[in-house]
């Protein structure tokens, strides 16, 4: 697997600070190490309203440049709204994103089933208010309707990147695709060779995966992007070490990740897996944090998915 970097780190919401422009986060890309990054859909980085095609072609230029091709774009969206002016908008909204992400040239969206979304709560993003909105929403709709409604809407959209080139990946994000087991079968119901996966192993391990090597496997001839998250520290032998904070992480990067890049392997996976910092951060934290968290991470990855392993740092 190559190293990225998802720009959602550096989008100003988590940490208290200001977001980084693509421009800024290219270099800090190539100073830290990675192999590309990933622009998150939405402002100040990647909203397609934002983005005509010169305005692409600038960023697909100037990364491409500095060594860290666009690999990816990342959708926010979400298709299951009860009302369909929403799902309308959201379908307008991922049109238009496969749109970007062809003149980016990048070859893969990061598409989502269902996206409660976040809300700004004073200077710091959190999920809870999204999330309350999201299941009021849906509290007249079955299970099944909203998978409905989810599948349509990535029909459709499978059908617009076929006609730009552009490979969706589904995530294995709640709250519809709530396993990996999930995100497969909403793959295989679409039956569209242009939409694939997105297999995250930190989900993977919220949704009580235990045996990440299997799960790693069980998507040959699917994955088409992924990522990885958490907080790191340096050793005093200057090994870098994951220091995961959540406290509904049961486990340890450590605990799966050598799992998850064996099983990639074992599949034939050699594309990205991208640093993303998104979950609330200690208070105060700035962004001189989310820098030490993106450099160390990318030491981190690197020695995991090299092969033989080595040791971080080294």
């Amino acid at each position: 697997m190559r190293v990225g970097l998802y720009s959602i780190t550096y989008l100003g919401i988590w940490y208290d600070g200001p977001a980084l422009s693509i421009e800024e986060i290219v270099v800090r890309a190539k100073r830290f190490g990675y192999d590309g990054i990933e622009i998150d859909g939405k402002r100040p980085h990647g909203n397609p309203a934002d983005c005509p095609q010169r305005r692409c072609h600038e960023l697909r230029d100037r990364a491409s440049d500095a060594g860290v091709p666009v690999y990816a774009v990342a959708a926010n969206n979400d298709f299951s709204s009860p009302i369909p002016e929403f799902r309308e908008s959201q379908l307008l909204y991922v049109r238009d994103l496969i749109r970007m992400t062809a003149d980016l040239g990048a070859p893969v969206l990061r598409v989502f089933a269902a996206w409660p979304g976040v809300t700004m709560d004073g200077e710091t993003a959190t999920y809870l208010e999204a999330r309350r909105v999201w299941r009021e929403t849906q509290r007249e709709s079955t299970p099944g309707q909203i998978w409905d409604r989810c599948r349509a809407g990535l029909t459709e959209a499978a059908q617009w990147a076929g006609e730009h080139g552009v490979t969706l990946a589904l995530q294995n994000h709640p709250p519809v695709t709530n396993t990996p087991d999930d995100m497969v079968r909403m793959i295989r119901e679409v039956a569209s060779p242009n939409l694939k996966a997105c297999l995250d192993a930190p989900l993977a391990a919220k949704q009580g995966i235990s045996a990440m090597l299997d799960t790693a496997r069980s998507v040959p001839g699917l994955q088409a992007l992924s990522h990885y998250g958490g907080e790191y520290q340096r050793r005093p032998d200057g090994s870098v070490v994951g220091n995961v904070r959540d406290p509904n992480d049961e486990l340890t990067p450590e605990d799966y990740y050598a799992d998850f890049a064996q099983g990639m392997r074992d599949i034939g996976y050699d594309g990205y897996i991208g640093y993303e910092l998104c979950h609330p951060l200690p208070k105060g934290s700035g962004l001189d944090f989310a820098d030490l968290n993106a450099q160390l991470a990318a030491a981190y990855m690197r020695a995991i998915v090299t092969y033989p392993p080595t040791a971080a740092g080294d």
